[in-house]
């Protein structure tokens, strides 16, 4: 396939690039067969979309950034430098006019350490390794309006002086100009930091399976871990469920609770959680009700305590977990098998064209529920 406007040879981002979307999706399929072995069978046809919805569809993005021949270079990682990628055609408009606008306008590395540009959305962070903050009369009106004409609505420095690995620091944050938060076509509240799964239409899609499996109803609770900005416990909420909700970042939680204000979330990672979400599940009102639980792990997947307490305190009738390992979702899916889990379901779904990356929404059942 020849190689779309903007796009660069060397960039290594976009792995299936040259392959249509046919060839790229039976690639993952094929991958996924090999990876998840031993459910063969209830692995699925990978979900996708088609056409020109495969470009264009990157709203959330954390790219590197250097200063390098008196202009800023904001892209991937290639070789000890940045490849500068401001016309991406996976990369959305709004991403796309953001880039323009902030390159043309930011002083140089002296005045201003820029080690990472992180868009969310109309969210826009710049992360700078140091723990001053810089002079911003960078920030004129000219650069105002043309970050508003590209959809951004709010602008912030995050100033990390250890910035690495890591990206985000629990203090820094200081938001330049506009609204500290936005909201998404369903909407949803979000901040510079949240995570948004591209292509919405799919993602609903996936969500709507989650639900249709796990059936939450006023019969039901449901633990929701790793649980983001809200978006699922809402849904389980809505359909008459008892839910509650831990995830780690402190400005999802924010977000999840204007998002799912009836529900409970606990900050934290899920296995210092443990305690908590046993009492909230013990308790005698829910005595009677069906446990379900839905899980979005990092790619770390389970920690090990975390799958031991489902495994062997919690035992929920059900369970939807949507991967972006299939390394880990292969661990975990095993361990849960050996506590008396059937996997019923794989559904693969091609979250990301163009890329080698994949993600999997595996459905299990405890063999002797009675559900």
């Amino acid at each position: 396939m020849p190689l779309r406007p903007g796009c660069r040879p060397d960039c290594p981002a976009c792995a299936h690039r040259d392959l249509g979307a046919a060839e790229s999706e039976a690639h993952k399929q094929a991958w996924l067969q090999r990876r998840l072995t031993g459910w063969s069978k209830q692995l699925r046809p990978i979900q996708g979309i088609a056409g020109e919805a495969r470009w264009a569809y990157r709203d959330k993005v954390c790219l590197k950034c250097e200063w390098r021949d008196n202009t800023w270079h904001i892209g991937m990682s290639l070789a000890q430098r940045v490849l500068a990628i401001p016309d991406c055609p996976v990369h959305s408009a709004r991403v796309r006019a953001t880039l323009h606008a902030v390159q043309d306008s930011l002083p140089e590395a002296g005045r201003f350490p820029l080690a990472y540009l992180v868009q969310s959305g109309a969210q826009l962070a710049l992360v700078l390794k140091t723990a001053a903050m810089p002079v911003t009369d960078w920030l004129d009106d000219r650069l105002k309006q043309r970050l508003q004409a590209a959809g951004v609505e709010g602008l912030w420095l995050h100033l990390h002086p250890a910035v690495g690995k890591k990206i985000f620091n629990k203090p820094g944050w200081h938001l330049l100009w506009g609204a500290a938060r936005s909201r998404d076509a369903q909407g949803f509240v979000y901040g510079p930091a949240s995570f948004r799964q591209p292509i919405a239409d799919l993602y609903r899609q996936a969500l709507a399976q989650t639900e249709n499996f796990l059936q939450p109803s006023p019969g039901t609770l449901v633990i929701d871990l790793y649980s983001g900005n809200g978006n699922t416990l809402r849904r389980w909420a809505a359909a008459g469920a008892a839910a509650i909700g831990v995830e780690l970042d402190a400005q999802a939680c924010d977000c999840a609770r204007l998002n799912s204000p009836l529900t409970e979330i606990l900050r934290g990672t899920c296995a210092q959680r443990i305690p908590q979400l046993e009492q909230w599940s013990e308790q005698p009102r829910y005595a009677a009700r069906t446990r379900l639980l839905y899980l979005n792990p990092p790619r770390t997947g389970l920690e090990a305590p975390l799958c031991d307490w489902i495994s062997n305190r919690y035992r929920p009738a059900r369970i939807a977990y949507l991967s972006c390992s299939a390394g880990t979702l292969q661990r975990d899916m095993a361990l849960l098998c050996e506590a008396g889990y059937r996997v019923e379901h794989i559904i693969p779904y091609d979250f990301f064209p163009h890329t080698y990356h994949v993600e999997t929404l595996s459905l299990l059942s405890l063999r002797d529920a009675r559900v």
